[in-house]
């Protein structure tokens, strides 16, 4: 795992969510313990929120120079 100074990458983050998930469902942590647990995965989910905002961005970049037409919703409704 990445020390404190650095912000785990988007993998490492997504690992220690799923952990997170994991031993809060199992029921057996401490309150307090618990609590801690779910700070630190909405501290988790925030950063990788924030990783695929800057990804998506990057790409919207790299398509504008490039003269490629903008990114468009993945629409998984059946309905739409």
């Amino acid at each position: 795992m990445s020390d404190a100074k650095t912000a785990p990458s988007f993998e490492e983050s997504l690992s220690e969510l799923e952990t997170i998930v994991n031993q809060m469902e199992s029921g057996d942590l401490p309150l307090n313990e618990a609590l801690q647990k779910f700070e630190r995965g909405i501290a988790l989910s925030r950063q990788s929120q924030q990783a695929l905002e800057n990804a998506e961005q990057k790409v919207k970049i790299l398509l504008a120079e490039q003269g490629e037409e903008a990114l468009s919703d993945l629409n998984t409704d059946s309905n739409a």
